[in-house]
């Protein structure tokens, strides 16, 4: 299956989401690309628009490559079979964690200005990206949102592997719509997988949580 873009993505998902019966307190998009889907998917649910702010932790000589990610609320995942079978040092891993979290930082005040991070105590939150490549920006946001006190916690996507859906950790369900054999990149299955500007993810927060 194609997408045209992250808005057909999302209007897919969540379509797919509602027959399944699927239902959350929150619907929180991973910022910048996971923002257009979670949109759509929280419109058809009739749920409030978020973003958990996560950062992937690449690889010094493949950035492409997630030897781990971070995020909100202090969480780091290390993909430790990963970094020992590339031989990346300590001090790389710092290194690239240190500029990750300063962006991280100034995403979340650009995104957020001087709102706090929805209460998630209680709540059953829908983690939407554009796509799982590894699952380690997941697992991040997973975390993230069982700190803030999430009792349940799904996972959905319009595309990924099957064996990246397998990683995410800390989800009580992971949902992919489309798990197609031999996926590399998340990109090939998007007819225009464009940037997502920060600009644009701020206007959806607001559109879509006008009338909440």
């Amino acid at each position: 299956m194609m997408f045209d873009d992250r808005v057909d993505a999302g209007r897919r998902l969540g379509a797919h989401l509602r027959n399944l019966g699927v239902t959350a307190t929150v619907v929180a998009g991973l910022p910048r690309g996971g923002v257009p889907v979670a949109a759509e998917v929280a419109t058809i649910l009739g749920a409030p628009l978020d973003v958990i702010i996560v950062r992937k932790l690449g690889y010094p000589r493949h950035p492409e490559v997630a030897m781990g990610a971070i995020g909100e609320e202090g969480v780091r995942l290390i993909d430790t079979d990963l970094v020992r079978h590339l031989g990346v040092t300590l001090t790389e891993i710092d290194a690239v964690e240190a500029r990750e979290r300063d962006v991280l930082i100034r995403r979340a005040a650009a995104l957020r200005g001087d709102r706090p991070p929805r209460n998630l105590a209680g709540a059953s939150i829908l983690i939407v990206d554009d796509g799982i490549a590894t699952g380690a920006t997941a697992s991040a946001a997973c975390l993230v949102a069982r700190k803030r006190g999430a009792a349940e916690v799904i996972v959905a996507a319009p595309v990924g592997g099957s064996d990246a859906v397998q990683r995410v950790r800390g989800a009580d369900r992971v949902i992919c719509l489309e798990q197609p054999a031999g996926f590399q990149a998340v990109g090939e299955y998007y007819r225009d997988f464009g940037q997502t500007t920060e600009a644009e993810v701020v206007a959806l927060l607001e559109k879509t949580n006008e009338h909440s």
